[in-house]
């Protein structure tokens, strides 16, 4: 199987693995660079969960359709663009996760409060315009808010991630909206008083820190994959 063959299978697995987990349900989208080169696949203008590896596109970062057939997502400047800005990023993953949501839409930041928020530790840089990001110039406002980042949150619209490559980047947002739902469990049980929750200090979270390295990546990407070939449209 060549590269990009392969990489068209991770793709649709990944769009996938966001809508059977509930980070996304008719909309959101995943797409991974070509390796050594500004172009990236990506669905057609459908649900993440009909994404399949005979049906998607390939952009450059222009937004030109170079092969496949369709139309691809709306928003799909937000890959472009990011690809533009970061030459490190081989993957990403937008969606619209709910925890992830309720926490912009609280005016709460993201905290490490459990191990898996470990690689967040940087923080998660918030883009307060609201809207769809449908054209070039928005894609580069999100991109520059994103910055050297690994994820950008979008007021009551989603996040971003972006990584060295789509798993990485996939298993990255799973990790991200289990982050943000166990921080808003702590919040209603601290009856809403943020300086009860005990979160993770700086030194805390690097011990934490290597939780999407090549080793810990793979094993979450199995576990991801496989479940979501077993769950159902709609996830559980």
């Amino acid at each position: 199987m060549d590269i990009e063959q392969s990489l068209r299978n991770e793709v649709a697995i990944a769009n996938n693995i966001i809508e059977r987990f509930g980070l996304s349900n008719a909309f959101g989208h995943v797409s991974a660079r070509i390796p050594g080169t500004g172009t990236f696949i990506i669905p057609t203008r459908r649900s993440p969960g009909l994404a399949d590896a005979d049906h998607l596109l390939v952009l450059d970062t222009d937004g030109n359709i170079l092969s496949g057939e369709g139309t691809p997502n709306s928003e799909f400047w937000i890959h472009a663009r990011t690809y533009a800005a970061r030459a490190d990023v081989g993957g990403v993953v937008h969606a619209h996760p709910p925890a992830c949501i309720c926490l912009t839409q609280i005016g709460q930041p993201h905290r490490v409060v459990h191990n898996s928020g470990g690689p967040f530790m940087d923080d998660v840089p918030e883009y307060e315009r609201i809207g769809l990001i449908r054209s070039r110039e928005l894609g580069d406002d999100l991109a520059g808010r994103l910055g050297a980042g690994l994820a950008v949150m979008m007021r009551g619209h989603g996040f971003t991630t972006a990584l060295a490559d789509v798993k990485s980047a996939t298993v990255a947002a799973c990790y991200l909206e289990e982050s943000a739902a166990l921080q808003l469990r702590m919040l209603a049980a601290a009856g809403g008083d943020a300086a009860r929750l005990r979160e993770y200090t700086r030194a805390e979270a690097e011990l934490v820190g290597g939780q999407i390295t090549e080793r810990v990546v793979a094993r979450a990407w199995e576990y991801y994959s496989i479940a979501a070939a077993q769950l159902p449209l709609g996830g559980k």
